[in-house]
């Protein structure tokens, strides 16, 4: 592949297999999904062209996109960058506020919104955002919209247009105009960071890094043109955008694009996809809802461990035998390794391994639509138990690892080389050492160009010999990336015990009992876990506690902290003695984006929830001293 930018990977692909379905997608109004050829989306991107030609923004505009997954958020996209101009994804579910920043600091000309609703929430920020000179929204205004906002009504000196009315307002005839000169080293997009500590950072990737990136993925994991990617993680994540978008350009595989979050079980067994790109709590609940299914039938849950352990035998020799799978670096990580032993003679299990598998393996693959060969996670720690778990019943899980400022991808585990406890090897060209306090280093032609007019996070992220600072504490052992924690949230106790909460709230939210959890113990004597239950599980244990599920303060009885800890106590057992929670405050109320609790993709904002539950957090500790 000798593409230099992003543009280029459509044309070729185009050009290569103009008839082959790109993009499925569900139609609403009809009821079914709709495929597309890779000539068809050429024709529609080269609608958009027309249309953002005739708007007349300057080479290096910014064109910011608050588009769901799906043709229209493609199509943008593709063509923005073939003009020259700078796509900024915004995550849909963003606050309006945070948005309305993100706007502002990219100084963004156009932006894309999935609604005219939408586009009224941020109005009243207008002034905040001078250089915005045209809103462009999927459907239709509703009329009491239109009466609410004048500014909707298209062609009345406002800035919004519906997207039917601004490319409709385009000639179509052919112009003459020609795409963009593009360097490859050129500004290709601005992906701002989530924000777990402060305000989100312009990442600003180049066609060079993102292409780069692609290359390096295909050399370790082959991509072929009869794959099937379901897309569901929002394209405003570097994960999604460089694995399940511009990827799939690059080889040639079809795209599906999910209906919603609810429909993914659903548009998982659909559409039968052969690769998943995942975060982590996608397989966890997956998991959590097997064993739960099991909770309360021993016959069941022995069946299931019989499978877990033939199959991890299985799995073992289509990894050469390799000596770490019997323990590896589960120890170094701080999660016991708990190599099982023989329940009965080789042969025997060998023998009943068909059985097994489509009794238990078989079942478990068929919630990810029974085709997959490889699932990527990312984004996140996963809990050592749940991947090895999976693998044994034959889930092609593959770990990596990489964040927003190298395009993202920096390490992975690849079918024929694949460890649990690790996010594999570098990827081709990707350079890796450790650094001062074990800090994880990064070069490569992924590594960002800096931060969006930001040069002293810029000079502080890259050193002077080109070596992106990860904040990632890890280890490599035999070519292999272990990672331990971040740099900032390591937890020292008041003891001097480090604990890193990223492994032990992945090992907790493994547990289906619990939605949303952080762990603290920054200078206190112990380590204390704040828990949101899921509502389901928590109902049916209050009858057993003889508690009410309607009752908050039954949520602060010792009958209730008991059996959480308990819980909790079984989701750790594997972990170091002071890294276990010795503490629990439960709560039903979701932490949510709106409230400023987490971020858009997810993660809890430690400080945030630190100040919400600041009383709460006393009591767990009263009567001890505290580390100032």
């Amino acid at each position: 592949m000798s593409e230099e930018t992003l543009p280029d990977l459509l044309r070729r692909r185009i050009a290569l297999t103009p008839a082959a379905e790109a993009y499925r997608q569900f139609d609403s109004a009809s009821g079914r999904w709709v495929g597309y050829s890779w000539a068809q989306i050429g024709e529609r991107v080269a609608e958009y062209k027309r249309a953002l030609r005739a708007e007349g923004l300057p080479g290096g505009a910014r064109v910011a996109m608050m588009v769901a997954n799906g043709v229209e958020h493609v199509c943008m996209d593709q063509a923005a960058l073939a003009l020259g101009l700078v796509p900024v994804p915004l995550h849909v579910i963003d606050n309006t506020e945070s948005v309305a920043y993100v706007l502002a600091d990219c100084g963004a000309s156009l932006l894309f919104v999935g609604s005219a609703t939408r586009w009224q929430l941020l109005e009243p920020f207008r002034m905040r955002l001078p250089a915005l000179r045209r809103v462009i929204y999927l459907g239709a205004a509703l009329q009491a919209e239109v009466e609410a906002e004048p500014e909707l009504r298209a062609g009345a000196g406002g800035i919004a247009r519906s997207l039917a009315e601004w490319l409709a307002a385009t000639p179509r005839a052919d112009d003459g105009a020609t795409d963009a000169s593009l360097d490859a080293h050129a500004l290709a997009a601005i992906v701002y960071t989530s924000g777990t500590t402060g305000r989100p950072k312009g990442v600003m990737l180049s066609h060079h890094n993102v292409v780069s990136n692609v290359q390096s993925i295909l050399a370790a994991i082959p991509v072929r043109e009869s794959d099937v990617f379901l897309s569901f993680l929002p394209l405003s994540h570097t994960l999604e955008r460089t694995t399940g978008y511009y990827l799939p350009i690059a080889a040639g595989a079809c795209v599906a694009f999910v209906r919603s979050m609810p429909h993914l079980m659903d548009d998982l067994l659909e559409m039968r996809p052969t690769v998943l790109v995942s975060v982590p709590r996608i397989y966890e609940r997956v998991y959590a809802g097997i064993r739960e299914s099991m909770e309360h039938r021993v016959v069941r849950r022995a069946l299931f461990a019989l499978a877990v352990h033939v199959g991890w035998s299985r799995f073992a020799r289509s990894q050469g035998g390799r000596a770490w799978l019997r323990g590896g670096f589960a120890q170094a990580r701080g999660a016991r390794a708990r190599a099982s032993r023989p329940l009965a003679p080789r042969f025997l299990m060998r023998f009943f391994e068909p059985a097994l598998d489509r009794r238990v393996g078989a079942p478990v693959r068929a919630r990810f639509g029974g085709r997959l060969r490889a699932a990527v996670t990312g984004g996140a720690p996963m809990s050592s138990e749940v991947a090895r778990a999976l693998l044994a019943l034959g889930v092609p899980l593959l770990q990596g690892y990489g964040l927003t400022e190298s395009a993202p991808v920096v390490a992975c585990n690849t079918p024929a080389d694949n460890h649990p406890d690790s996010v594999g090897k570098p990827l081709p060209g990707v350079d890796t050492r450790i650094g001062d306090r074990d800090e994880l280093l990064v070069r490569g032609p992924n590594v960002m160009l800096g931060y969006w007019e930001r040069p002293r996070d810029t000079a502080e992220a890259i050193d002077a010999q080109g070596w992106l600072h990860t904040g990632d504490q890890a280890e490599i052992i035999d070519g292999r990336i272990v990672i331990r924690g971040r740099l900032k949230d390591i937890i020292v106790t008041s003891t001097g015990e480090k604990v890193a909460p990223s492994d032990l709230e992945a090992a907790i939210g493994a547990d289906r009992a619990f939605d949303q959890v952080m762990v603290i113990g920054e200078g206190r004597p112990y380590i204390a876990a704040l828990c949101v239950l899921n509502r389901n599980c928590w109902k049916e244990e209050v009858s057993r506690l003889g508690l009410d599920p309607e009752e908050a303060k039954d949520l602060r009885s010792p009958a209730a902290r008991e059996w959480a800890l308990a819980r909790i106590a079984e989701a750790v057992r594997g972990f170091p003695a002071h890294a276990r929670p010795r503490a629990v405050y439960l709560t039903m109320e979701p932490w949510t984006v709106d409230a400023g609790l987490i971020t858009p993709t997810l993660k809890p904002k430690r400080p945030a929830l630190e100040s919400r539950f600041a009383e709460a957090i006393t009591e767990l500790y009263r009567g001890h001293a505290i580390r100032a």
